[in-house]
């Protein structure tokens, strides 16, 4: 059993679901449009975009169990959702306003809701089902939900039959479909009978099928061909549910109370008079400590870096001459090295002269244009003014 409400009128309109029965109420735009002022010039067709708002009265949201949708400003607006048993006997008054987002002018209405208690609540054996190629606007579209029924119905066989409820794949975590291929989000729809579930609906629970779905492939069921014409269902998501089976855990709820607090007297603010605080010591602390801290350890460095310094001539007395006449040696090489490269053309000096290894005849200086692919092995000619240290390191290298 479903009941889809129509607006139809002005005036406020008094609905009554069952519990435990899909409750659908259409909010349609056309009912809406003569509330508002008709376009400037005559014979235009009037298609303002038009918006619900839908809130219970005296509060900003609706009741929990009841759900809106509305796709675009150009589509009708739906109400929709499954009562339980603890509503019945309370009047809902939903607040439904429309805006017009051409003129910005509003208008309201009030559905009052009266939820009816029924015998068949609930119905002992209830199957969810997620059908993946529809959304839930479509789905709750009377012919749409009526020729779903109609194919569970011709497959389980009840005598009783009801959709309980229906739910957007988005609300149980799915993902936004890509805008391709007409890709819809998805729909779980419950639906509760009087009877045992048809072997059929049991084909799922067998261990092949178990198998196929945790490989994330299809599951065979033999009345699937039954759905597949208008209904792509998703048999690995069936949810079978015996509630005579379904065992309730009562927990013991703390008392809530009134939500008065309890009178503790009046309150009684600070003085204004506040007393004056000296921020000397905490200026010391914060700024005079760390900057003599500092300045001791630049003196120290100051004088570690300064002050303790040997000097050249200390340097130089506590040398050895061997050592000293070594450096200075290297130093006026160094130099002569230096002087000779900034200009090339110049004679080479005597102690540079190329000699052969075996005859000791003395050539002319040979200035090649690449001195990098020169293969001849050359020595330098010893000179009397080389000191000791000299003559040993020749000696070390070539014998």
């Amino acid at each position: 059993m479903v009941v889809t409400i129509l607006s139809r009128s002005h005036a406020d309109r008094n609905v009554y679901p069952s519990a435990g029965v899909l409750f659908v109420h259409v909010l349609e735009r056309e009912h809406f449009k003569g509330e508002f002022p008709p376009y400037p010039k005559p014979g235009d067709s009037s298609n303002d975009p038009i918006t619900f708002n839908t809130n219970l009265m005296g509060y900003p949201d609706r009741p929990g169990w009841l759900r809106y949708i509305q796709r675009t400003s150009h589509s009708d607006g739906v109400l929709y959702g499954s009562p339980t048993a603890e509503h019945v006997g309370k009047a809902t008054i939903i607040e439904i306003t429309a805006y017009n987002r051409r003129t910005f002018e509003t208008a309201r209405h009030n559905l009052v809701i009266n939820i009816m208690s029924t015998e068949e609540y609930p119905l002992p054996y209830q199957a969810e089902f997620f059908i993946k190629n529809m959304n839930v606007e479509e789905m709750l579209a009377s012919e749409v939900l009526g020729d779903f029924l109609g194919a569970v119905k011709n497959v389980w066989q009840p005598e009783r039959l009801n959709a309980i409820n229906i739910t957007s794949a988005l609300d149980r975590g799915g993902r936004v479909p890509l805008p391709i291929n007409n890709l819809k989000e998805g729909v779980y729809v419950m639906v509760g009978a009087d009877v045992q579930f048809s072997s059929c609906l049991r084909e799922v629970e067998n261990p092949h099928n178990q198998l196929r779905c945790s490989q994330e492939m299809e599951p065979v069921i033999s009345c699937d061909k039954k759905f597949r014409a208008q209904f792509d269902i998703d048999w690995c998501k069936i949810n079978l549910v015996d509630i005579t089976k379904v065992v309730m855990i009562h927990s013991n709820r703390p008392d809530p109370g009134t939500g008065v607090l309890p009178d503790i007297g009046e309150y009684n603010p600070p003085s204004e008079s506040l007393k004056s605080r000296d921020f000397f010591a905490d200026f010391l602390i914060t700024l005079a400590v760390p900057s003599a801290v500092a300045m001791v350890l630049f003196t120290i460095l100051g004088y570690s870096m300064c002050c303790r310094r040997e000097g050249v001539d200390k340097r130089n007395m506590q040398t050895p001459d061997i050592q000293l006449v070594h450096h200075s040696s290297i130093q006026k090489s160094t130099k002569e090295l230096r002087s000779m490269s900034k200009n090339r053309e110049i004679s080479w000096p005597l102690s540079t002269l190329p000699v052969f290894s075996q005859s000791g005849e003395v050539v002319p200086p040979i200035h090649p244009d690449n001195y990098e692919t020169t293969s001849e092995i050359l020595f330098y000619k010893w000179t009397p003014h080389l000191t000791a240290i000299q003559c040993n390191w020749f000696n070390d290298t070539f014998n």
